[in-house]
């Protein structure tokens, strides 16, 4: 009964306790929930003002840059004109040269500024004509030179092969600053020169990148970056075909850290190649974070670029009430659902957590399971069926690592044909057993041994006929050595022996035996064929300190002298007999 009256008691104060740490737990994070809340209010006025600037780009790309298209599409159209093309390709036919001149004239009449130019690669005449028909009688203005470094727009543009490009350009001989349209003149695979029109610079400016729009500026720069069109004209890049890449005026120097430059030049040449239309981020441009916009104009071969002052398109204060809404939300229902979540939830997780803290410990035995039939209890109950599960697995898992790894040693190590040790297993064994011999001062012999003709069985019977002869070849020399001698396959036909206590008495003996064993008997290859194998080898007493490749080339000069003296047989290398320098004196068996 006393306790019946205990327990309320209990539970009010631990309520009011639970909500005065709640409030307390609200003023504590106010702090950093508001920096969440501005966090937020910042990544959302960056996302709006990111699709603002993919409109906005898009927005560009067509915004008065129809009718420079549309010049564009007419160069193209006069470039393929076939009186163009036969006039280009013979100028000094004069009747082919009236027809090309003709055309000329009726097509400056559909160009905007009344204007064309062309100019022949055959002779590297200029003609131009204006709209106030100017030049009607002298329309070959002058002749271009490769010398005349003015002229170099004409030869970087033939460099680029096929297709219409654009410059912002001021022609010191016409006394003219204008976006000039060059398209090549080409038939077939050959240049036969560059065709095209102007239109004015300043009313470029106008209809396109003029245009008043707060926080927005709208830039036009070429491939390399170079400024083609800018509400400030002292930033345009002219004469951009012939300047070298350090003299010009380009985007990136607008930018001021070097890392925005190399992400302009990244975005840049995504949209060039198509992967999106627009790309756009955040940089810092005159010591202010501006998101920057790229797009592609495939037709002119121009980025049309957006700076966009953010805080100047979206203002902050419309988020306000949406904050303290939030904030008040926040705080009703955490007064609310503080005991309830607390005794249903949080409790009853903080239990299962310190059953999963004692799985990862490494413990898998059983632990407190919640009784609940909910959600919970029934998580509870499938983690102490899955500690069980994974305490078995690891159990397994580890057993099974440990074969896996035996079985990767010995893979390693050994020849997967024969079984014998393989070249980096030898070289183990060579080290372990030259430390032996320091130790006990024994000598070590090492054998190089090759099969005679063995390309020829491998041609005559196939390749596994010669893997048949390589594995008995093997077992008939591990008869021979005795059961600390080591036995290597080396390379293809040939393997290598380590022959432990030796002295060149043994070392002579036990090549003779392997030679006389492997020729004793013919080895069976499909059961209807056998042939008699025979083997050459060359061995050497190995010195206390010497390196395995020495030891190795020793054997090698005794076996090269044993296959040129007739093969089947052995040689054994006597260093005490030669010099350095000189060849090997070779015992012969």
């Amino acid at each position: 009964m006393r306790a019946n009256i205990a327990r309320p008691a209990f539970t009010s104060g631990l309520r009011g306790r639970v909500l005065v740490l709640t409030l307390a737990a609200l003023l504590a994070v106010a702090i950093p929930s508001t920096a969440a809340l501005l966090w937020i209010v910042n990544a959302t006025v960056e996302k709006l003002g990111t699709l603002f600037a993919e409109k906005q780009i898009l927005f560009d790309r067509y915004r008065g840059l129809e009718s420079l298209m549309r010049e564009v599409s007419l160069a193209e159209t006069v470039a393929r004109s076939p009186a163009i093309l036969a006039w280009a390709a013979d100028e000094n036919d004069p009747e082919k040269s009236e027809r090309g001149l003709a055309e000329l004239e009726h097509y400056r009449l559909s160009f905007k500024d009344r204007s064309y130019f062309v100019v022949l690669d055959g002779s590297g005449n200029y003609y131009f004509n204006d709209k106030q028909n100017t030049y009607e009688t002298a329309r070959r203005r002058y002749t271009l030179s490769r010398e005349n470094p003015r002229d170099g727009w004409y030869y970087k543009t033939a460099a680029l092969g096929s297709g219409c490009y654009l410059n912002v350009d001021h022609d010191d001989n016409l006394k003219v600053t204008k976006v000039w349209i060059n398209c090549i003149i080409s038939k077939g695979a050959k240049q036969l020169g560059i065709i095209g029109t102007g239109v004015d610079l300043s009313q470029f400016i106008r209809e396109v990148v003029d245009i008043p729009q707060v926080g927005v500026q709208s830039i036009f720069v070429d491939r390399n970056g170079a400024v083609q069109a800018h509400r400030d004209p002292r930033l345009v890049d002219f004469h951009s075909l012939t300047k070298d890449l350090k003299a010009k005026k380009t985007i990136f120097a607008l930018v001021d850290e070097e890392a925005d430059r190399a992400a302009l030049t990244g975005m840049m040449a995504e949209v060039a190649r198509g992967e999106a239309p627009v790309r756009s981020r955040f940089m810092t441009v005159s010591g202010r974070e501006t998101l920057v916009g790229v797009g592609y104009l495939d037709r002119l071969g121009w980025f049309n670029i957006s700076l966009m002052d953010v805080d100047q398109i979206i203002d902050r204060r419309l988020f306000l009430p949406i904050a303290l809404l939030l904030a008040t939300i926040l705080m009703t229902a955490a007064t609310l659902m503080t005991l309830l979540f607390k005794r249903s939830v949080l409790d009853r997780l903080a239990r299962m957590e310190a059953s999963v803290m004692r799985v990862r410990a490494g413990s898998f035995t059983a632990s407190d399971t919640d009784a609940g039939h909910d959600e919970i209890g029934r998580l509870s109950r499938a983690l102490e069926e899955m500690a069980r599960a994974v305490g078995d697995n690891t159990d397994r898992l580890e057993a099974m690592v440990r074969e896996r790894t035996e079985t990767l040693e010995h893979l390693a190590h050994h020849d997967p044909l024969t079984s014998v040790l393989n070249r980096r297993g030898f070289e183990g064994a060579f080290a372990q057993e030259q430390n032996r011999a320091l130790r006990t001062g024994r000598r070590t012999a090492l054998a190089l041994v090759d099969l005679d003709d063995f390309k020829t069985i491998n041609d005559t019977y196939g390749h596994q006929a010669g893997d048949r002869v390589i594995i008995e070849v093997v077992h008939r020399m591990s008869a021979v050595l005795r059961n600390y001698d080591i036995c290597a396959r080396w390379g293809g036909d040939e393997f290598i022996l380590l022959i432990a206590d030796s002295s060149l008495a043994s070392l002579s003996a036990i090549a003779a035996k392997i030679v006389s064993e492997i020729r004793a008997a013919p080895i069976e290859l499909n059961g209807a064929q056998a042939i008699t194998a025979t083997v050459s080898i060359g061995a050497c007493i190995v010195g206390p300190l010497e390196t395995l490749s020495s030891a190795a080339a020793h054997a090698d000069a005794a076996l090269y002298a044993a296959k040129h003296g007739g093969r089947d047989t052995f040689v054994v290398y006597d260093p005490a007999l030669h010099g350095q320098t000189g060849h090997p004196t070779l015992r012969l068996g």
